[in-house]
């Protein structure tokens, strides 16, 4: 079986950025399991998964536009003037970085600012980034034939009978 849209996909991979960081790899977390075209993997990645057949092995690149789009790409939000720190002066191409509720660093770059409101930028951390990859894939399967419980929609998750314990 090859890999389709609608089907579940076993694989091991590594993702990083080009000439950089690993951004994330099966090495730690073991294989990814998820149904393909379903949306919630890097899409470039999936193009290029499309068709492959168990034990087939892809590496490559893939720039910038088709991982994570450029900069003019990401979403624009309003914000009050006054949720900028104190004496700050938010104007057009600073960056500035913040926590989410739940802990998470979010950066977002000053568009245009008012004397009551700040348009800003959201930026994501790899937007403008090569990425370099490398895959192998495990197995090819109908999720509603295979006996498992298919992955829930809209998560990825790894290969539960694969995971390597710490």
């Amino acid at each position: 079986m090859r890999v389709a849209k609608g089907l579940g996909v076993r694989i091991e991979y590594h993702l990083k950025v080009k000439g950089g960081d690993v951004i994330e790899s099966s090495a730690k977390s073991g294989p990814l399991r998820y149904v393909h075209g379903a949306g919630k993997m890097l899409g470039a990645l999936e193009q290029r998964l499309e068709g492959l057949s168990p034990g087939d092995e892809r590496q490559g690149e893939i720039p910038a536009r088709d991982a994570f789009g450029n900069e003019e790409s990401l979403p624009l939000k309003q914000m009050r003037r006054d949720e900028f720190p104190l004496g700050s002066t938010p104007t057009p191409g600073l960056v500035f970085e913040a926590k989410t509720g739940g802990g998470n660093a979010v950066s977002f770059k000053v568009v245009s600012a008012t004397n009551d409101a700040v348009t800003v930028r959201l930026l994501h951390p790899l937007v403008g980034r090569d990425l370099e990859y490398r895959v192998k894939v495990l197995a090819v399967d109908d999720p509603r034939a295979s006996g498992l419980p298919p992955p829930l929609p809209g998560v990825v998750e790894p290969d539960l009978e694969e995971v390597q314990e710490p």
